[in-house]
């Protein structure tokens, strides 16, 4: 008997087997992580990178593509979305999520990169038929030929209503915002075009890796020997990586001498350090120390001046976390897993207080742009009592003359001077200090006291900072 194609092969062309492509093939793995587990791409990324390089599948140039494929196609979903729904005959949510993964990682390669059409087709028409099958290559292949017809700027204007007839809308499509964050971002900035566009454009680009070097563990002379460093902008511990630098390599990162961390959260971290005091200056507490680049930075200056630091995460694997950036602290520190919301020390124990509370992480959005697709409008309702009970354990916890810093990683109102505001009416025993003096040389703070840091006017992260002094 003789044995029967596994694959039944009709006349004309013979059958080819699909062709894996490396690099695309570990971007649509990315997404899928991104999509189906919830997971954020700066975190899944590294790994699948680090797997390819040992496979030897993979060298410098795939992986500055398969990084570039992954990001900016999650940061301008929702415009490739607006442009591909209108290139289907159905509702989005009717094609399947792995199906739009390869239909976007194709969209963004015809419009958002320099390969050429027939490369970007062919290469994304070539991963559906690895991942997806033949049938449904075939209408990614459809899809993509239509969007191939007309350049970004012209889909746009196709998809986008005019700016006048509906603001919001308009830039939430152009600029690849959920329209409820772009309204809150507006709210936050106080109104005007070109500071909305410009915040927006901002989130959408690559953030440069920034490294602090924790005092009297390592200095910003020796970060800066490194190949591609320059000076921070703000910070004096700042030190940033230019393009194609890796943190990884550096060996004061290694050591856990030195550490990846946002100027702004340097920023925010040292206002409090150095915020006027009334009275002693021995005991600090950070409420919500998770991950622990805030706490290390804390940790070390606490340690020049002879001050100890309590660092205090609910979650006992970001304790651990918190653990690991201050081991080898210069000076004495402990790290504890409790509820910052029934904390077990006593009150007025500490003369400097750090709250970064959980919040919708809105400010955050350039490197995690996978997180204003995941963030709805209701989230705020279930981070506001959290963060209003973490300010007033806060406030409970700092000694009368001391200081506490209410910090976020949000510009969103809700987030930031709508809980300072609440809980102040409640301690009516407290003053507002002006954080601005505090942040040196760094322009456009606004009309205080309280400070706003923005990806587009500090190149930093959206951080929030209010500082408050407890007298009485």
């Amino acid at each position: 008997m003789s044995e029967q194609s596994p694959r039944p092969r009709k006349p004309g062309k013979p059958y080819r087997r699909p062709q894996k492509d490396p690099v695309r093939f570990l971007a649509f793995e990315a997404l899928r992580a991104v999509d189906e587990r919830d997971a954020y791409a700066n975190l899944v990324l590294p790994p699948l990178l680090r797997k390819a390089r040992e496979k030897g599948d993979f060298d410098a140039r795939d992986a500055a593509l398969a990084t570039e494929l992954v990001y900016g196609t999650l940061r301008k979903q929702g415009t490739y979305d607006a442009i591909i729904a209108s290139c289907v005959d159905r509702p989005l949510r009717e094609v399947d999520p792995p199906v739009l993964d390869v239909l976007s990682l194709g969209v963004h390669q015809l419009l958002g990169t320099r390969i050429p059409t027939h490369a970007a087709v062919s290469a994304s028409v070539e991963l559906a038929r690895v991942v997806l099958g033949d049938g449904r290559a075939k209408f990614v292949n459809a899809v993509l030929r239509k969007v191939a017809q007309d350049d970004l700027d012209t889909w746009i204007e196709r998809v986008a209503p005019p700016y006048d007839d509906d603001p919001e809308d308009n830039l939430a499509i152009v600029h690849s915002h959920p329209r409820w964050v772009v309204s809150a971002l507006w709210d936050s900035l106080g109104g005007g075009r070109a500071g909305i566009e410009d915040l927006l454009e901002a989130d959408n680009e690559r953030p440069e890796v920034t490294l602090v070097a924790r005092p009297g563990r390592s200095t910003t002379e020796e970060l800066l020997r490194e190949e591609a460093a320059v000076p921070g902008r703000w910070s004096p511990y700042a030190v940033r990586l230019s393009e194609g630098g890796e943190p990884g390599a550096v060996e004061a990162v290694k050591e856990g001498r030195a550490g990846v961390q946002d100027e702004g959260s340097q920023l925010v971290a040292l206002a409090l350090a150095n915020a006027p005091l009334d009275g002693p200056d021995e005991k600090w507490l950070d409420g919500c120390a998770g991950p622990g680049g805030k706490a290390a930075l804390l940790a070390a200056v606490a340690a020049e001046r002879g001050a100890v630091l309590l660092a205090s995460e609910k979650a006992p694997h970001r304790a651990g976390l918190v653990a690991k950036s201050l081991a080898g602290n210069p000076g004495p520190y402990q790290v504890i897993a409790a509820d910052g919301t029934r904390p077990p020390w006593r009150p007025g124990s500490f003369d400097r207080v750090l709250m970064d509370v959980p919040c919708t992480g809105l400010g955050a959005l350039r490197r995690r742009p996978e997180a204003r697709w995941r963030r709805r409008p209701e989230d705020l309702e279930g981070f506001a009592p959290l963060q209003r009970d973490l300010l007033r354990t806060a406030l409970e916890s700092v000694r009368v003359g001391g200081v506490v810093g209410y910090a976020t990683c949000s510009p969103h109102l809700a987030e930031t001077r709508a809980v300072v505001d609440d809980i102040l009416k409640q301690y009516p025993h407290t003053e507002l200090i002006d954080a601005r003096p505090l942040l040196p040389d760094v322009p456009a703070l606004g009309e205080g006291p309280d400070v706003q840091l923005w990806p587009h006017l500090h190149g930093t992260d959206a951080m929030y900072l209010a500082l408050i002094r407890r007298t009485g």
